[in-house]
């Protein structure tokens, strides 16, 4: 069996000896103590290096992805190095602002003199634990995240992604500060020896069973994870559907990366009113896309490996032998091709809840499609099982999405299209239950791998305020104390006109109104203001 052209040529991956781990580490925390970290120029420095190293070899990135899982330009650069830069952009132009210690002020009477500050610091040393399918994008948006937020970071890249681990191994120690930045390769020896060390944070990018384990060794010491695991993200179509457009964005997001995206569609629950116009939008959309035949199209990617074919193929094997009115409506099995890690995009109808494609997450071009009679169905159903990464919803009526939004938990949620959250920086990006915990993306990412440290400067003087908390405790005394510490709680006329004067177009209506009568005088002539 001849090797697939997009594999061949392919580099080596040397494996780091796992008895220089500690001693990586114990670097990187020596550094980190040493506060270099910490500056603000440090920070922008290497978040400028790190785009020159985008910039400077996207040839060579590029090429990389083609040999891993044969993405085309196009789709490696806006997938992968794209959303790196713009999220290199957004932190170079808030960093500042986000470290900048956030004044808040006392809000009882006895510390309404005293500095309070919340102060963004650095964790420390952070542990992030890329993926194979987007190995630039899962690896390095985590690491821009990491150094805004003024951390030192080992990286430890997807051995499955050969080529692209190899680039990153190469480029990294040539633009970044060695003392502050390192990385790991490996495969699961190489992953425990480096769970065995103390990190002060630990992010991780891939499915829930290995999130499971890297929870478990985090617990051991303490250290705080983001998980960004993945799940089956359900696909909403309603009976009132412009089909056509839901179809082709559909369509697009399940042939990205063949479908090996944690935020892919990985099934449909259609309105049986709308199913027959899907399905044949679906072929429409298909040829424009990728032609006739996507196996030779230049746009449509393939499976990393033969392990994850084996596995789709065997998926879709036990699908057509347990459900027999399983319909192929697009593509099928004739058409894989092991040689070429090829999978075509293939749509199943007649697929039921307990059928075996629908057990786990797909991470592959197969999507099935179940039929139901209503919005609350699809509600239920999506209620029924763990908690998706996505949750997406194609329909005209406002009410039917913002219904299934109400009434059901995601991490991320898009209405009327897929997967088009993720360039948007300032939106964040996680799971939540069986899907992960903590986000990332923009300010959220520079949170989450920062501390909110509360730091309070009280006044020296004002000694006859401390007084009032000092014992012994006269009546008198007493209720002033208590006047003076505890808040009362609110009635809801309170609440509204609290939230009322905190909004700045409120004053503005206010001084707008104030001032009418003196405008109105003005111009009557009868009270000149000047």
């Amino acid at each position: 069996m001849s090797t697939p052209l997009h594999t061949k040529n392919k580099p080596t991956l040397e494996f780091t000896n796992v008895s220089e781990i500690p001693s990586l580490v114990s670097k990187l925390r020596t550094n980190f103590n040493q506060s270099t970290t910490k500056d603000l120029k440090w920070r922008k420095h290497q978040l400028r290096q790190l785009a020159k190293l985008l910039k400077e070899n996207t040839k060579q990135i590029t090429d990389a992805l083609y040999q891993d899982v044969k993405k085309n330009f196009e789709e490696a650069y806006t997938t992968e190095i794209l959303i790196c830069i713009n999220e290199i952009n957004d932190c170079l132009m808030n960093v500042d602002s986000w470290a900048k210690p956030e004044k808040v002020h006392g809000d009882i009477l006895i510390n309404a003199f005293d500095n309070c500050q919340i102060r963004s610091e650095p964790l420390g040393v952070c542990l992030i634990i890329g993926a194979w399918n987007y190995p630039i994008q899962l690896l390095l948006c985590p690491l821009i995240a990491a150094l805004a937020a003024g951390n030192c970071c080992l990286l430890k890249p997807s051995e499955i992604s050969v080529a692209t681990a190899a680039a990153l191994t190469e480029l990294i120690p040539k633009y970044l500060d060695n003392n502050c930045i390192a990385m790991v390769n490996g495969g699961v020896v190489e992953t425990t020896a480096l769970l065995k060390e103390k990190f002060d944070h630990i992010f991780y990018t891939g499915n829930g069973t290995v999130g499971k384990i890297i929870m478990s060794a985090a617990s051991k010491t303490l250290t705080p994870v983001v998980l960004e695991l993945g799940g089956k993200s359900p696909v909403y179509v309603d009976k009132h559907c412009n089909t056509k457009i839901a179809a082709k964005r559909i369509l697009w997001a399940k042939c990205i990366n063949a479908g090996q995206t944690c935020i892919s569609p990985d099934y449909i629950l259609c309105h049986k009113d709308s199913q027959a116009s899907l399905i044949e939008d679906f072929n429409v959309a298909l040829k424009e896309l990728h032609t006739e035949n996507p196996k030779s199209s230049e746009t449509f990617a393939r499976i990393v490996n033969k392990n994850h074919f084996n596995r789709l193929a065997t998926v879709f094997k036990k699908q057509l032998e347990i459900n027999n009115k399983t319909k192929i409506s697009i593509g099928g099995f004739e058409n894989f091709d092991e040689n070429e890690l090829y999978i075509p995009p293939t749509i199943l109808e007649n697929v039921k809840s307990g059928d075996p494609i629908m057990h786990d997450e797909i991470f592959g071009p197969l999507l099935p499609i179940i039929t139901v009679n209503s919005v609350d169905e699809a509600i239920e159903y999506v209620n029924d099982r763990d908690r998706p990464l996505a949750i997406y919803s194609f329909s005209e009526k406002n009410a039917v999405s913002e219904k299934l939004l109400r009434s059901t938990n995601s991490g991320v949620a898009l209405v009327n299209d897929l997967l088009m959250n993720m360039p948007v920086g300032s939106l964040p990006f996680g799971g939540v239950g069986a899907s992960g915990m903590g986000n990332y993306h923009g300010k959220n990412g520079f949170d989450a791998l920062s501390h909110k440290r509360g730091v309070m400067i009280r006044q020296k003087g004002m000694e006859f305020l401390n007084e009032l908390r000092y014992p012994p405790y006269s009546p008198l005394k007493w209720k002033v104390f208590v006047t003076a510490a505890e808040k009362s709680i609110p009635s809801d006329t309170t609440i509204f006109l609290t939230n009322l004067f905190k909004s700045s177009l409120s004053w503005f209506w206010l001084g707008l109104l104030l001032t009418l009568p003196f405008i109105a005088g003005y111009l009557s002539g009868k009270n000149r203001l000047f």
